[in-house]
């Protein structure tokens, strides 16, 4: 199966790339991506969250890393509709994972925080998802490949500087 860009795009059907571009660099970007996106898949479905949907997920891993903030920042962040937010931050409050309290500063507004079984979730989550990668890495992989990998991954580090 080739690789085909129109207007930027690949075409998996007839191989040709972009001036410029080697074919090697074309699959590369492909496998990469498919790579990554079943690996995430399967880190998610390691996670114990059968009761959230991911956006729940996403939410409370995002209210985690801010600390207290607003729902409408929260919704910035992630890149929803304010609407969406409250509804998504309404099924956490729900499950008991977040607390909304009245903004000090603007007591319009209200301050989404994480509760203590919320923080626990995300670490316990973290903890398990840490757990599984390591011992597959482990379990399917010789030392020579694991240090193939982080020589990969030395080289991947790369694409994420400006």
């Amino acid at each position: 199966m080739g690789l085909r860009f129109y207007g930027g795009r690949m075409d998996h059907e007839t191989g040709e790339v972009p001036e410029g571009v080697s074919r090697s660099a074309a699959r590369a970007a492909r496998e990469l991506r498919v790579v990554f996106s079943r690996l995430r898949r399967r880190i998610r479905e390691v996670a114990q969250d059968e009761d959230l949907t991911p956006s729940q997920v996403s939410a409370l891993t995002l209210a985690g890393k801010h600390g207290a903030a607003t729902a409408s920042a929260l919704a910035a962040a992630e890149g929803v509709r304010p609407q969406s937010m409250a509804t998504t931050l309404s099924a956490l409050e729900q499950h008991g994972l977040i607390r909304r309290s009245p903004d000090p500063d603007d007591g319009r507004r209200q301050l989404v925080t994480l509760t203590e079984t919320g923080r626990e979730r995300i670490e316990d989550n973290r903890q398990v998802r840490a757990e599984w990668l390591a011992r597959a890495l482990q379990d399917r992989f010789s030392e020579a490949e694991r240090g193939t990998l982080l020589e990969a991954f030395a080289l991947m580090e790369r694409l994420t500087r400006p």
